[in-house]
């Protein structure tokens, strides 16, 4: 069989599974089983599949249709025009989330503090985008650190990122000019509305802190301003309705200039605060 007629036949599959946009997951699937780059996809699409590709595609569709996410079953997702590797320990960075990593990068930094850090797309991007900046990232999931640590040697960025096993900032020390993160911040009552691809496949305790989604936001909003620098940054993602609630919350811990921010679709995305002090102070601590 040609890729082009597992191709055609994968996509009529997918599309009868229920699935959202079957043509582009069955396109990047099949370049998975094929070896070969998704932009390169359309110069094999005359080749017969070896059994072994014919397998791997199989193997991949059955996966797709159980509604396992596409960056789950090929292992790795595009984020800050980087590619991550993506395992079912982690979080799927998405797209939104650039929009925490473009405001952190609108002003220097040199010491930046990761929580919840996943696969590490937050901090190794914000990392790419300031070669002279260091960084920590803090998970309570050892697995998920794995595969932030591969992440980083995969970029080059093994010498200046450090990751610690850490409930929020109970196993750090120092202070930092930025600190980001995307934390759980879905409500106990919203769970059964996600999406199986979320819902079933990602880590819960990455998606939800139970009750209305803030008890993340509590325990950072907390802890911040013993590990800010005077001057320094926090820029937490939220949900499109938290915007308020997170803003009072750093707002009621000493923080100032709390914005929120949107993302690229106007909705609020990003709640950004400043610790009060000289910004000359940050990176010196």
């Amino acid at each position: 069989m040609t890729a082009q007629a597992a191709l055609v036949a994968a996509v009529a599959r997918l599309e009868a599974a229920g699935i959202d946009g079957p043509g582009r997951d069955a396109r990047v699937l099949l370049a998975h089983a094929l070896g070969v780059g998704a932009d390169r996809l359309t110069l094999h699409l005359q080749d017969a599949m070896t059994a072994a590709q014919g397998a791997a595609y199989e193997a991949a569709l059955v996966a797709r249709i159980a509604r396992q996410p596409v960056a789950q079953i090929i292992g790795q997702r595009l984020f800050w025009g980087l590619s991550f590797r993506v395992t079912p320990d982690t979080l799927d960075p998405r797209p939104e989330t650039e929009t925490l990593v473009a405001a952190a990068l609108e002003r220097p930094f040199l010491k930046v503090l990761d929580l919840g850090t996943g696969t590490g797309c937050i901090l190794l991007s914000c990392l790419k985008g300031m070669p002279m900046a260091r960084g920590v990232g803090v998970d309570a999931s050892p697995a998920a650190l794995d595969v932030a640590a591969v992440n980083a040697r995969d970029l080059g960025l093994a010498d200046r990122a450090r990751f610690l096993v850490s409930d929020w900032f109970s196993a750090v020390s120092g202070a930092f000019d930025l600190i980001v993160s995307n934390p759980p911040y879905i409500a106990a009552e919203e769970m059964a509305a996600l999406a199986p691809e979320v819902r079933d496949w990602e880590p819960l305790l990455a998606l939800t802190p139970g009750g209305d989604g803030l008890d993340a936001y509590r325990a950072i909003a907390r802890g911040a301003g013993a590990r800010l620098m005077p001057g320094g940054r926090i820029l937490l993602e939220i949900g499109p309705t938290q915007g308020a609630a997170v803003a009072g919350l750093l707002a009621a811990a000493g923080l100032c200039e709390v914005r929120v921010l949107p993302d690229m679709d106007g909705r609020d995305r990003v709640v950004a605060a400043v610790k009060p002090g000289p910004e000359d102070a940050c990176g010196c601590a």
